[in-house]
């Protein structure tokens, strides 16, 4: 693609003038002095056309490489092409030659005025450029413009000295073509695409670096993908390929070190997985660091990576276009950056540069190129002020466009490339770098059995998973395996990569790797952890059968590891939750086992009976967790120590211990391998869910939404049903309504969260006044849960749900059945919650004076529990049987105090419901402490007392015997309820609140 100068005005008006002083028979030397791709060829033919037309006879050669073997080459090629001396050649002597090649430069000048065009001086043989320098000091007597360009790119390889280094300045005009700016690459491009928005302008700026030459050949390759067609980020998108054949160019141009350092710093961005704007991690820092690499390759300390910087705009979808002014002071929309930002500083890259960090990537690059660190900090200062590179936000400089850093790597061998991935993580290794930072240089590298690159990766990957970012530590792990690994090694690299290609959803891929771990030789603790791995993705995918056959074929093979076999044994038990049939199966061998050999079960597996006992309502809350505590005091083999910790606390939240079932979760969770599967962390995260829905937290249950629960199959996890009643609660329910639409439950595995789901989806159809589908819901949940032999109402209530129903649809009888069988239960497990809930709804269903006093042993039974939104039913429960009978005082009452605390839960169905009764009751509510300290409960004033003096979530939590999460819970509370946003307000408006508290 042609098209006019830019920019090179004041070039042009010297040229001029100068071709008017040879025309007057005074010539001179004018030297066009430029970088690789600024136009200083174009310059060159434009200055000799001009003088063609004022007259002039112009002489023309173009310095080649290829003839430097020849002295005087390049003076042969200029004045060879004369026919009357197409056969002359230098003689043998130099000075001789010289002065025969003056007498015919001579004799043309006498014709009349000359211009002497000479491009790429640089370039030209030894005699030819001592000829040049020679006839510079003569031609001011003489009609002849000596007219040359040449190079004066800053290169890791120090170039021999200019033409004009031997001259006086008077002999020579010298002047240097600076790159485009901003203002006039964009007019270039507009010219070429005038409907490009200010978008797409500024990508094709920046790929252009300044340069005429690589921006015309990107324009080249863009005419066949106009805009709004986005800019390309890889050479693979570009035809017919002018863009990339031009930045070989101008690398073959700079030489093979200054090649070598380009690249290195265009392979490192790449596996960092940046553009301008972020980088890799290359400056030091105060986490711990790598060692550098030793024969008997010790473990190195891990740190964690720098947090990721703003990635780059989809680059298919432009964004919005502007319409501001396109003139020399326009301003464009920086595709990388999202930052309006001059034309002009984005084609010359000064927008400021950290001169550490550039040392540090400097001396970064140059180790692993081996090239001199001095020679890369100044390159990397050049390719900034010509805007090939540009600096990001921490000073580094980068490549100024994807493109560009693509098309630098385009020429490079692949088996090149990974070497110098290998050699910049060797590098980075050697500086302390980051772990994370040297490991994603490996991912570009070959296997070379190196003992440090495996334990980088594996170091990684264990970091990364720790910090959960799975996908990081799978594509660590994948390369760690494609080292020569013993089988024990590959085994267990196996097992962790298939665990975390499952929980980053990529199940296919997980499930054989774990089977392929599986068959390999390995020590038999480590095959109980693949185990039990490739168990929990096996029911993940709704496989219980299938995944309980693999532990029990496994604990065949264990009879000399009694306690490897238990394991096997409660991970089968566990699983088997999932399918009713299968459970029923595990449960019945659980039992029998325990009976004749409870050695045989261990504590994990008797932990586990206790549980069943429970659901099945043979066990009081208190004896359970007299027997649980027992066996938490008794010595655990780790691999069987979250099994009894994950049934500890689930029982304890069905006892209202919600502080000691908080502490037994953070427990279970923090021995946790976070690189393999375990079916106990997804059964201690439902725990979770369950104890903030036990306390009525609604906001904590809405703040960490269920996208990433691990679902089994295509149903419903746990935490979708806590959501969807979290939702209904706070009065979202078309909301609500949209996630109940999300799943099918017809085509979905039976499984104990699907009659979970069921349960809410049933809450969900009741205040939406389907009475009659929220019954079969309750019901068909009820059925479900009877079939798994889990008849209490621990864990669903369906009987005292289906009851408030059948009351609605006018069946009281019914209703008083599945109610009384309902308290039956809660006596045997004997709890605040099972008991208050059961009451309130046989007392509803009993009416009368017996009646009122099952309503008022409801809340009584209510009052020390910590579960709130039970307690608010009960009192507006008991408020409306009182209003009922006459009893209009002592109900309004009971209304008040509900629809007080239903507004400091967070209930809007409830406090919706409350106010109804209120106004039916002939009552009102009084003003409640909606802010400010006296809206705080007890605990929240107490934990905020102490955030208030300065002690951690962790110290408070130790001083009131709590779980940390607690702590968390009430703070959040307490923070909304005092219109705060940080911890170091409590202080002050605790203060400012304790008089009004203190006369209220």
């Amino acid at each position: 693609m042609n098209g006019p100068l830019r920019e090179r005005e004041d070039a042009h008006a010297l040229l001029a003038a100068e071709a008017e002083r040879a025309r007057a028979g005074a010539g001179r030397l004018v030297l066009l002095r430029g970088a690789s791709g600024t136009g200083r060829s174009a310059l060159l033919e434009a200055a000799a056309a001009h003088a063609a037309r004022l007259g002039l006879r112009v002489l023309r050669t173009r310095c080649s490489p290829e003839d430097t073997a020849l002295p005087f080459s390049s003076v042969l090629h200029l004045l060879g092409s004369v026919p009357e001396f197409a056969d002359f050649g230098p003689g043998g002597d130099d000075r001789g030659s010289a002065a025969r090649l003056w007498r015919v430069l001579r004799s043309y000048a006498d014709e009349g005025p000359l211009m002497v065009a000479v491009d790429d001086v640089h370039l030209a043989d030894e005699a030819s450029r001592r000829w040049f320098v020679e006839a510079a000091r003569r031609v001011d007597r003489l009609p002849v413009l000596l007219v040359a360009t040449e190079r004066s790119q800053y290169d890791i390889d120090p170039r021999p000295t200019g033409l004009s280094h031997a001259l006086s300045p008077s002999a020579v005009r010298t002047h240097t073509l600076a790159p485009l700016t901003g203002p006039a690459s964009a007019r270039l491009v507009r010219a070429a695409f005038p409907t490009a928005s200010d978008r797409w302008t500024a990508d094709c700026v920046r790929a252009g670096a300044g340069s005429p030459l690589l921006l015309r050949a990107l324009l080249d390759d863009l005419d066949g993908a106009p805009p709004p067609t986005a800019v390309p980020r890889t050479c693979a998108a570009l035809y017919p390929g002018s863009y990339p054949a031009a930045v070989s160019w101008w690398l073959d141009s700079a030489g093979p070190a200054t090649a070598e350092v380009a690249r290195t710093l265009a392979a490192l961005e790449t596996a960092s997985g940046t553009g301008p704007g972020s980088g890799p991690t290359t400056g030091r820092t105060t986490a711990p660091t790598l060692s550098a690499p030793t024969t008997s390759d010790p473990t190195a300390s891990a740190s964690a990576p720098e947090a990721p910087e703003p990635t780059n705009p989809d680059p298919t979808n432009p964004g919005p276009t502007t319409t501001g002014p396109t003139g020399p002071d326009a301003t464009v929309l920086d595709p990388t950056s999202l930052e309006v930002t001059s034309l002009d500083a984005m084609a010359t890259g000064l927008t400021g540069t950290d001169a550490s960090a550039t040392e540090a990537l400097a001396a970064l690059v140059a180790d692993a190129s081996g090239a001199d660190p001095a020679r890369v900090s100044g390159w990397f200062t050049a390719m900034t002020r010509l805007g090939v590179l540009r600096p990001d936000a921490d000073g580094r400089p980068r490549y100024a466009h994807p493109l560009l850093r693509d098309a630098v790597l385009s020429g490079w061998a692949p088996a090149r490339r990974q070497d110098a991935h290998r050699a910049v993580a060797q590098a980075m290794l050697r500086r302390g770098d980051h772990l994370d930072a040297v490991a994603r240089q490996l991912l570009g590298s070959a296997p070379a059995g190196l003992p440090w690159a495996l334990r980088v990766l594996r170091d990684a990957g264990s970091v990364a998973a720790r910090e959960s970012r799975p996908e990081d530590a799978v594509r660590y792990l994948r390369r760690a395996l494609q080292e020569p690994l013993p089988d024990d090694l590959r085994q267990r690299l196996l097992t962790e990569l298939g665990s975390l290609e499952y929980a980053s959803a990529d199940t296919p891929a997980g499930i054989p790797r774990l089977a392929e771990a599986l068959d390999l030789p390995a020590q038999p603790r480590d095959q109980v952890r693949t185990a039990i791995a490739l168990g929990t993705a096996l029911v993940g995918r709704g496989e219980v059968r299938t995944a309980v056959e693999v532990l029990r074929g496994l604990e065949a093979r264990l009879a000399a590891h009694p306690d490897l076999a238990r394991a096997l044994q409660t991970a089968s038990a566990l699983l088997s939750d999932q399918d009713q049939t299968v459970r029923r199966e595990a449960y019945r061998w659980l039992t029998d086992t325990a009976e004749r050999s409870p050695e045989l079960v261990g504590a994990s597996g008797q932990a586990l009976l206790v549980r069943y006992a429970a659901t099945a309502g043979d066990l009081p809350a208190r004896e359970a967790m007299r027997r649980l505590r027992t066996l938490l005091t008794e010595p655990a083999d780790p691999l069987a120590e979250p099994f009894l910790l994950g049934t500890a606390a689930a029982v304890a939240q069905w006892a209202d211990e919600l502080d000691e079932a908080e502490r037994l979760v953070e427990r279970g969770l923090a021995g946790q391998h976070p690189s393999l599967l375990h079916p106990m962390e997804q059964a201690l995260l439902d725990t979770r869910w369950d104890i903030a829905a036990a306390r009525g937290a609604y906001a904590t249950v809405l703040a960490e939404r269920p996208e990433a629960a691990r679902r089994t199959g295509n149903g419903p996890a746990n935490a979708d049903a806590h959501t969807l009643l979290a939702l209904v609660e706070t009065g979202r329910t078309a909301e609500a309504r949209r996630l109940a639409d999300t799943f099918d439950l017809r085509d979905t595995p039976d499984s104990w969260e699907l009659n979970r789901f069921l349960y809410a989806r049933g809450v969900l159809r009741f205040t939406e006044g389907d009475v009659a589908g929220a019954l079969h819901d309750f019901l068909e949940c009820g059925r479900r849960q009877s079939a798994r032999a889990v008849l209490s109402p621990v864990v669903t209530p369906w009987r005292s749900a289906a009851a408030e129903c059948r009351l609605v649809l006018g069946n009281p009888q019914e209703a008083l059945a599945l109610a009384t069988e309902e308290l039956r239960l809660a006596r045997v497990w004997n709890t605040p919650r099972t008991m208050g809930r059961a009451l309130r709804v046989l007392g509803r269903a009993t009416r009368g004076r017996r009646g009122l006093e099952l309503g008022e042993e409801a809340v009584a039974v209510l009052r020390d529990s910590p579960a709130e939104a039970e307690l608010v039913s009960s009192l507006l429960a008991h408020g409306v049987q009182l209003t009922a009978v006459g009893e209009r005082g002592r109900g309004r009452d009971h209304l008040r105090e509900g629809a007080e605390r239903a507004e400091r839960l967070g209930s809007v169905r409830l406090l919706t419901y409350a106010e109804h009764a209120l106004r039916s009751a002939g009552g009102r509510r009084t003003t409640p402490a909606h802010t400010g300290s006296g809206a705080l409960t007890g605990s929240e004033r107490r934990i905020a007392e102490l955030a208030a003096e300065g002690r951690t979530n962790t110290e408070i939590a130790k001083l009131l015997h709590v779980a940390r999460r607690t702590v968390e819970t009430h703070l959040t509370s307490a923070y909304r309820k005092l219109g705060i946003r940080r911890r170091g307000e409590l202080r002050g408006v605790l203060e400012d609140d304790v008089p009004r508290h203190r006369a209220g």
